[in-house]
């Protein structure tokens, strides 16, 4: 299922809320992080990122974040084993330069992800205005999905995916769903909004401002490690 703009406008607005705070950092890795936190809507900048634990959906458990770059990060989440979101800790690079502008828009991507629980690993990317989101996801696991109604496959940024259309009653969102898992690996990422922008004439020259990569996780009962070992996000 496609994320909503409140995991956007919720982790700027609403106050930090410790979730989990027992729990710590147990599961972090051995070398000693240069962020870490167990709020709710914890967040940091980092070298030109900024970073969300974001644990924006109903029913959550516990959730703690480090860091040791923007780039370099991960979760410990224990999330009871029921349906829908409950969070999306990202990393996030503000692009802000419209589809026409762009000379070049990609990302490199190394992660570790467990093998079992619910969730995507993903790029959830915004215009300036919310409108339009789309969502690139590299892997999943579980019973997840995405919104709206499959347009069918296009190989596009050096990828294969599977393609949706839908809405979630705030703005269009458009999800492509890779059609086999991939851990690492590069996303040319300025070819599938021409696609979009040019051959399928769902949006216009919007103005593209987040590229988010994060984990959207649905359940990890029993609490399980997601970590991003290396992002980068470049654009011209």
């Amino acid at each position: 299922m496609a994320s909503t703009l409140r995991k956007i406008t919720m982790a700027v607005l609403a106050p930090a809320m410790a979730i989990g705070a027992t729990v710590g950092l147990a599961s972090a890795p051995a070398s000693a992080a240069v962020w870490n936190s167990c709020d709710q809507w914890g967040s940091t900048s980092l070298n030109g990122y900024t970073l969300y634990n974001n644990i924006w959906g109903s029913g959550a458990g516990s959730q703690c974040i480090w860091a040791n770059s923007g780039t370099n990060w991960g979760v410990w989440a224990d999330h009871p084993n029921t349906g829908g979101i409950k969070s999306y800790p990202n990393s996030k690079k503000v692009v802000n330069k419209s589809i026409t502008s762009l000379g070049s828009l990609s990302s490199n991507y190394n992660v570790s992800v467990p093998s079992s629980g619910a969730y995507n690993t993903s790029y959830d990317i915004w215009d300036t205005n919310y409108k339009y989101e789309i969502m690139l996801w590299v892997n999943k696991t579980g019973a997840v999905g995405p919104l709206g109604t499959s347009q069918g496959n296009a190989t596009l940024g050096g990828h294969t995916w599977t393609v949706y259309k839908g809405t979630n009653g705030s703005n269009q969102v458009f999800s492509f769903v890779r059609t086999s898992n991939s851990t690492s690996g590069t996303v040319d990422v300025l070819p599938i909004l021409k696609w979009i922008k040019d051959t399928k004439g769902w949006f216009g020259n919007e103005t593209i401002g987040d590229v988010q990569f994060g984990f959207e996780v649905t359940s990890s009962s029993g609490g399980l490690n997601f970590t991003t070992n290396n992002l980068t996000v470049s654009s011209s």
